[in-house]
């Protein structure tokens, strides 16, 4: 431990960096030997992705178009897995270069393993999504913010305002780290001169021409995705919600940052001998700047909750405390000697092998004691194969289409080995995937799947839609783990020239 202390203390950027190589290589690997199906979120990935469209009916589109990119470039689950980490990194890198000017090396380290106590960076970022894709943006947008109100540099304006609008297109909650930059401008007495020189007007632009596709398809398409976040958020119940919903989110916040509170302990104990704080390089200003990043978007997500009573996701935290490490650094103000280094160094290591030990009981251990339903054991490939046997059996060709829910319908077309994959008609919709060809779909056929209700019956959207389809019996299907079996309804669209 005396040797491993003195090299980071010699070369805080080489142990940065290690820590980088290790957080990624574990939480790739992770995932990749225990998700033995990939989760519902990759899957979504796959089936909205390979549309290329500018605008879906639930979120925007980024995340779904960088999954088929690596999907297309490498072809293998694992890609998918080690992407998610790659966003971490970068993200934990603009932290770190933000700290680096205030705190020096050994503290801009010790705020990263701070931060990395949460699960959000680990855990349950091996699920890449909405928001796991938020967080390099914020992490960038946070550090530009900050070097541009200090250095007034051109250049961490127009990198602000690319971090913002890419983070608009990753996800639409980016209003709450908008909102907060913007009134710290106004409202600042340091950051308001700036409003005097062309950089947060380039900011805004650059922003604004980033946005403007997406911020089109949106008004042409009556804000579609909005009605998604609209029903995902429980509508207030009375006066009482307005209180209770945003104490709610706070607590939830509090809970999942209490391994990084405990992480950064040592930086309140008592100094150790003939050792003083060390000399500030922040200024009031700074100070200020870090605050508002640490803190403003969950004030903001606060405010909001306070005003309209509506229900908040827990979840939403992925992005919101990038720079709380940072943040206690900073306002602890002590000499990160070596006792107060092990201590860090011994908690955040615990800290990391609990989450690890968790993330591995929780698909080898649990599934035995609590049987709950985990879609990386759904029999995703099983399933692919068995419909796809059965429409090749019925019509002499390979599926072009699949009429079924996005989880079921998104496992086939990836598990299917047919290429091009099958494309899947979402819940037998036709609004909900306005890109199908419906003549296409008729004149090739489709097999029809559903999980639900009355597997010997077609349900009331596929019926609509596919009149002319033959059920076929009803089957089952073991999950990859535990004991749960998948039962499916299917049917047979025969192409039209048949």
């Amino acid at each position: 431990m005396s040797r491993l202390i003195d090299a980071v203390e010699r070369r805080p950027q080489t142990a940065f960096a290690a820590f980088l190589v290790l957080h990624a290589a574990v939480w790739t690997a992770l995932p990749a030997i225990l998700y033995l199906n990939l989760p519902l979120d990759l899957i979504e990935a796959l089936t909205y992705g390979r549309e290329w469209q500018l605008g879906y009916d639930k979120l925007p589109p980024l995340p779904w178009w960088t999954v088929e990119v690596v999907y297309r470039v490498f072809g293998v689950d694992t890609a998918f897995y080690a992407l998610a980490q790659i966003v971490v990194v970068i993200a934990f890198i603009a932290v770190w270069r933000t700290a680096r000017p205030l705190v020096g090396s050994l503290g801009a380290l010790v705020a990263i393993l701070i931060v990395d106590g949460m699960h959000y960076f680990n855990f349950t970022a091996a699920k890449f999504n909405h928001d796991v894709i938020q967080l390099p943006f914020w992490a960038l947008a946070g550090f530009a913010f900050h070097a541009a109100l200090k250095r007034g540099g051109l250049r961490y304006w127009i990198l602000l305002g690319a971090a913002l609008g890419c983070a608009l297109w990753a996800k639409y909650f980016v209003v709450v780290l908008i909102a907060p930059l913007a009134l710290f401008m106004l409202f600042d007495r340091d950051a308001r001169n700036r409003l005097a020189s062309p950089g947060p007007w380039v900011a805004a632009a650059v922003a604004l021409v980033i946005m403007a596709p997406h911020l089109v398809w949106l008004v042409q398409n009556d804000f579609l995705p909005f009605h998604y976040a609209e029903a995902r958020a429980l509508p207030a119940r009375g006066p009482f919600d307005h209180v209770l919903r945003p104490v709610q989110f706070l607590g939830g916040q509090f809970f999942f940052i209490l391994p990084a509170l405990l992480i950064a302990a040592p930086l309140f104990l008592p100094p150790s001998k003939n050792k003083s704080a060390p000399s500030a390089t922040a200024d009031a200003f700074d100070r200020r700047i870090v605050t508002l990043l640490a803190f403003g978007p969950t004030l903001a997500v606060f405010a909001l909750a306070l005003a309209t009573g509506r229900g908040t996701v827990t979840m939403w935290g992925y992005p919101l405390w990038l720079f709380l490490g940072l943040w206690i650094v900073l306002f602890a103000q002590v000499a990160l000697d070596r006792a107060r280094l092990v201590r860090i160094g011994a908690l955040w290591a615990v800290v990391f092998a609990i989450l690890a030990i968790a993330f591995v009981a929780d698909y080898t251990v649990l599934p035995r004691i609590d049987h709950r339903y985990r879609s990386a054991f759904y029999p995703g490939s099983a399933l692919a194969a068995a419909v796809t046997q059965r429409f090749e059996s019925a019509t002499g060709r390979k599926p072009a289409y699949v009429i079924a829910s996005m989880w079921n319908g998104g496992n086939i077309a990836h598990y299917s080995g047919v290429h091009p994959q099958p494309r899947v008609l979402i819940d037998g919709l036709p609004r909900r995937a306005p890109w199908i060809d419906l003549t296409d779909l008729r004149a090739n056929g489709a097999i029809l799947v559903w999980t639900d209700g009355d597997l010997d019956a077609l349900p009331e959207s596929f019926a609509a839609l596919a009149p002319g389809a033959e059920v076929g019996a009803r089957f089952g299907l073991p999950f990859r783990r535990g004991e749960m079996v998948l039962r499916v309804g299917w049917a047979v669209l025969r192409p039209q020239a048949e």
